[in-house]
């Protein structure tokens, strides 16, 4: 695990270890208390959130520039996503997309995958910033914050936290 200066060592284990179990008794039809996506729809989704911190995935940043510090300031609040936030466009229509993996196995596998990834990634790479479509350029510490915050919010809508 890589050390972290400033943050909560809980959260990155939060999102490396201890979320995969819940996750895992979800079943692949479930749906949440709120939102479009069904169980496999949202793995898929926070996975490819995580693939988005490698910089795999690439996106604009939609919030404008002088917007961006409060953004931060909410990444480095305890405040929660509220029910019903939405990704931006890009990310995210109106419409959950289309499963791109057979089954809620594979979804779950390849989301173990793309947390183990962002691990390897930010190791490698200590340092780098990756762009966010909202919060702009993240460091590690920044992404970890964000996927702890994005990964319980998908579980809260599940009734999985």
């Amino acid at each position: 695990m890589i050390e972290l200066k400033n943050m909560d060592e809980q959260k990155l284990k939060f999102i490396t270890e201890d979320c995969i179990p819940l996750f895992e008794s979800l079943s692949a039809d479930a749906m949440g208390k709120w939102g479009k996506m069904n169980g496999q729809e949202m793995v898929e989704h926070v996975g490819t959130v995580f693939v988005v911190s490698t910089g795999k995935i690439k996106f604009d940043v939609t919030t404008p520039i002088e917007h961006l510090p409060k953004y931060l300031e909410f990444l480095y609040s305890e405040k929660e996503f509220r029910e019903n936030t939405r990704a931006p466009d890009q990310l995210v229509g109106e419409k959950p997309m289309p499963l791109r993996y057979a089954n809620m196995e594979q979804a779950l596998e390849k989301l173990v995958e793309a947390i183990s990834y962002f691990q390897i990634y930010f190791k490698e790479e200590a340092g780098k910033r990756t762009m966010h479509p909202v919060f702009g350029a993240l460091n590690y510490e920044e992404w970890v914050l964000m996927h702890y915050k994005h990964v319980t919010h998908h579980l809260r809508q599940f009734g999985l936290m």
